[in-house]
């Protein structure tokens, strides 16, 4: 981070968006934006935003595993593939 070009006062997104606008896209770093000295906001572009959500996507379903893992809410392989096969088997004959 560098804090002189990505944490810039309320004013100066409102004097300067194209050009914070710009930078953001380059450099994919996000702009902290504050007001009365406080971060209330920040700025990402569309890129980073996109694979930060498919991050977080990733995260969740791994911590819903870890969930299950504990709640002991596991099949084996082959019971997993078994009740597979069943359920596209019954599809077949719907």
């Amino acid at each position: 981070m560098n804090i002189k070009e990505d944490i810039r006062p309320i004013s100066y997104i409102k004097a300067h968006a194209a050009e914070i606008l710009t930078q953001v896209n380059e450099t994919h770093r996000p702009v902290y934006v504050t007001q009365n000295g406080e971060a209330k906001a920040v700025l990402l572009d569309t890129e980073s935003y996109e694979k930060m959500k498919k991050v977080l996507g990733l995260l969740k379903l791994l911590a819903q595993g870890e969930r299950d893992l504990v709640d002991e809410k596991v099949l084996s392989q082959e019971d997993f593939f078994s009740d597979l096969d069943r359920d596209f088997d019954s599809l077949d004959h719907d």
